[in-house]
């Protein structure tokens, strides 16, 4: 039967987001809490009051959905008119198309996985309070992924390399290392996923990717990638202010948590970093038309604003994160050596890759004075000539990888940039190899963890990155194709050098059909 509704003074906004939070909270009557919340113990977090949880917010669902709703529509009446009006004809150059791929492939498929966590965490958590904002985060975060997907889906009708972004996620060798980072997430306690994912990413590096990315979208012509990045940035600010929140209140509920947070937060800036490389390579080498360096922008937006972060957090015993003297000296280098890594492994790769123009090296050698001329540019130099005399190199071999970041053993010891940095432990009779000091010391903290990471190389050479089928033993046998069509990458389609490539050909004669009357 229908209940009447009782007459009475409308709730105020803090009120209401009182009833609609901390309203929903019940204790249980024929189940022990800490069955009902196994996970709050095994990490050492204390937490003894969860109603100092603080929301600035103070969003409610119901108020949510209307905000959303009518950012969705404003939205997709712009994707939509960006996809009939032929916009992918007015980007810079075709060349600016890979380092869409690239985010398609290696971070879009992180915003669901980002859903998945903070669903967890939610459910983890004790509290009303953190578990209302987990669950709006984690509607973000699918969302994000909707749209990025959405967004970007109308490049694959013209373009290569677009076609199987979630396949190859579990399988394309440096897509391990985005996809390892949340792995290891968000198979962490929940308190270690919000330090990780809310606090560290979240609110330290997230400006580091999204900024430069939307505004190399707006620089080089791309409307839709623009677009659904407004379109997510209030909601990345609602994340960092949870991100900032998660942390204050842990720290605040007890100093035996202080220890463990700041071991995190060691852990994870590190590993972020790691996965930054990507995107500063993006930065550097792949946008047409730049807007920054991946120097300039780890400058402003970690070096400038978390200083002023980590200045805050010292009232409570937090200190920066270690290992900030040795990413302050690659900051000049790490972007040059994983470009140059891609250049040499383009054959198993999604996405084409290039010798720079001149101007593209004078803009480098301005931004990395003190670098770029001595140890990049003429190895750059000479690579393109080999290329333009038909000698364009390709790397065969497969390359030693490290157990904890899975990015190839290419970056170099801390101020040497002539010398691989190399590190290794020994653990139950076996070798890890590591790129750094900082992913040494993360596996000797958790080796049981680490001694089991997906290493892609290591799983091709025990044959189980081949299709169903394959008999490697047969006559004319080539790994490489095959591992390919695990990929379910194209050889000369969707990958090896942009010069020549269909896209470019394509690109070229569309752009001259719609801007020429012939």
């Amino acid at each position: 039967m229908d209940m009447k509704a009782t007459s009475g003074k409308k709730l105020g906004l803090k009120e209401k987001y009182r009833q609609m939070t901390r309203g929903l909270e019940w204790e249980p009557s024929y189940q022990k809490k800490d069955d009902i919340y196994p996970f709050m113990e095994y990490e050492g977090i204390k937490i003894h009051d969860w109603d100092k949880w603080e929301d600035p917010f103070r969003l409610t669902m119901d108020s949510y959905w209307k905000y959303q709703a009518e950012k969705e529509r404003k939205l997709y009446a712009i994707i939509d008119a960006y996809a009939q009006n032929n916009g992918h004809l007015n980007v810079t150059d075709a060349r600016y198309l890979n380092a869409i791929k690239l985010f398609l492939t290696g971070i879009s498929p992180l915003e669901y996985m980002a859903h998945r966590g903070f669903a967890m965490a939610g459910r983890a958590f004790p509290g009303a309070g953190p578990r209302v904002a987990c669950l709006m985060q984690s509607l973000d975060e699918i969302r994000h992924a909707q749209t990025q997907i959405h967004a970007l889906s109308n490049y694959n009708k013209y373009y290569n390399g677009f076609h199987d972004f979630s396949h190859m996620l579990q399988r394309v060798w440096y897509l391990s290392v985005p996809r390892s980072f949340f792995d290891d997430a968000v198979t962490a306690g929940p308190f270690e996923f919000m330090v990780a994912i809310g606090f560290s990413f979240e609110y330290v590096l997230t400006n580091l990717l999204f900024v430069p990315f939307v505004s190399g979208a707006a620089y080089n012509g791309d409307m839709g990638t623009m677009t659904f990045g407004f379109s997510a940035q209030s909601d990345e600010a609602r994340h960092m202010t949870l991100g900032l929140e998660i942390i204050k209140f842990i720290l605040e509920q007890d100093p035996d948590n202080v220890p463990i947070v700041q071991r995190w937060i060691d852990k994870w800036t590190w590993r972020g970093y790691r996965v930054l490389t990507l995107v500063g390579m993006m930065m550097d080498y792949m946008l047409p038309k730049r807007i920054m360096s991946w120097k300039e922008a780890w400058e402003v937006y970690f070096e400038q604003n978390g200083g002023a972060l980590f200045k805050d957090l010292a009232r409570y015993g937090i200190r920066p994160p270690k290992w900030l003297d040795q990413i302050a000296f690659d900051k000049d280098h790490i972007s040059h050596q994983a470009w140059g890594t891609f250049y040499q492994y383009g054959a198993a790769a999604d996405f084409h890759t290039w010798s720079p123009t001149d101007d593209e090296l004078d803009w480098l050698s301005k931004k990395y004075p003190e670098s770029f001329d001595k140890y990049y540019r003429p190895r750059l130099e000479y690579l393109r000539e080999q290329a333009e005399q038909g000698n364009r190199f390709y790397n065969t071999t497969l390359p030693q990888l490290c157990q904890v970041c899975q990015i190839p053993m290419v970056f170099t010891e801390p101020g040497d940039p002539t010398k691989t940095c190399y590190r290794e432990v020994d653990y139950q009779g076996e070798k890890f190899h590591f790129c750094s000091d900082g992913c040494k010391h993360i596996f000797e903290d958790e080796p049981e963890k680490y001694k089991q990471a997906w290493l892609p190389v290591q799983q091709i050479y025990q044959g189980n990155c081949f299709p169903e089928g394959t008999d490697p033993t047969v006559e004319g046998f080539e790994p490489l194709a095959k591992v390919l069509e695990y990929y379910h990458i194209n050889f000369g389609r969707d990958n090896l050098d942009f010069d020549g490539s269909e896209d470019q050909k394509n690109f070229a004669t569309w752009r001259g059909m719609a801007t020429t009357n012939e």
